[in-house]
């Protein structure tokens, strides 16, 4: 287990703010104990979350050459035929992927191939599991073309509370299957537009983990 290169900054300004909060607390209310301890108790808590948020676990990845690996920890919260618009512009098995706070928030890619598609989308901080998300919230846009010729388009959709997507696509370059490429900070969302007929593995509520979890297989 180790820290993301992403939360280094986080983590320094949390542990600033403790110390400050701190020393503040001790120069101003030196008799009141229980406030003291009260918020030794607090920052403790505060930093342990964090520092939780921004872990990077070592994992035995799991790859195949005709799967789709999940590309982030979470839930599923959306299986359905849809109308992909931006850059596919046909029908396509949407499979979103809720994650909360407490999930780790590295995004891995789905699939190899060449990366054909990539876009960044400002916009709105709707919670993740709200359909309008996939469309209205701050976004990227990522699509990746196998070997066989089929294409995987993936976004990464920040969440009420999740305020920055970190990204490290371009395209034209080779996406390799369960490499990182971005993170978004606390709290998000996932989603795979799959071509139709595509094998889903995965079910509505179902916890998943990324680069580890088969979400489908290519025909």
């Amino acid at each position: 287990m180790t820290i993301h290169k992403e939360g280094y900054t986080s983590i320094a300004l949390t542990v600033l703010f403790i110390f400050v909060t701190n020393a503040v607390i001790h120069y101003y209310v030196p008799d009141l104990t229980w406030l003291v301890w009260l918020w030794y108790i607090v920052s403790f808590f505060l930093f342990v979350i964090v520092l939780q948020f921004f872990r990077h676990p070592s994992r035995n990845w799991i790859k195949g050459e005709y799967d789709i690996m999940c590309p982030a920890d979470g839930k599923v919260v959306v299986i359905e035929e849809t109308e992909e618009t931006e850059y596919l512009k046909d029908r396509r098995i949407q499979v979103s992927v809720f994650m909360s706070p407490i999930n780790v928030h590295v995004n891995r890619y789905p699939i190899s191939g060449i990366i054909k598609y990539f876009k960044y989308h400002p916009g709105k901080y709707l919670v993740a599991w709200d359909p309008k998300s996939s469309t209205d919230n701050e976004r990227t846009t990522t699509v990746v073309e196998h070997k066989n010729g089929a294409q995987v388009l993936f976004r990464q959709i920040a969440g009420a509370l999740a305020r920055r997507i970190v990204w490290y696509v371009k395209e034209g370059e080779q996406a390799e299957q369960t490499k990182e490429f971005g993170f978004i900070k606390f709290g998000s969302r996932v989603d795979l537009f799959l071509p139709v007929g595509t094998d889903i593995h995965v079910e509505l509520g179902q916890v998943v983990k990324g680069g580890i979890t088969r979400i489908a297989t290519l025909k």
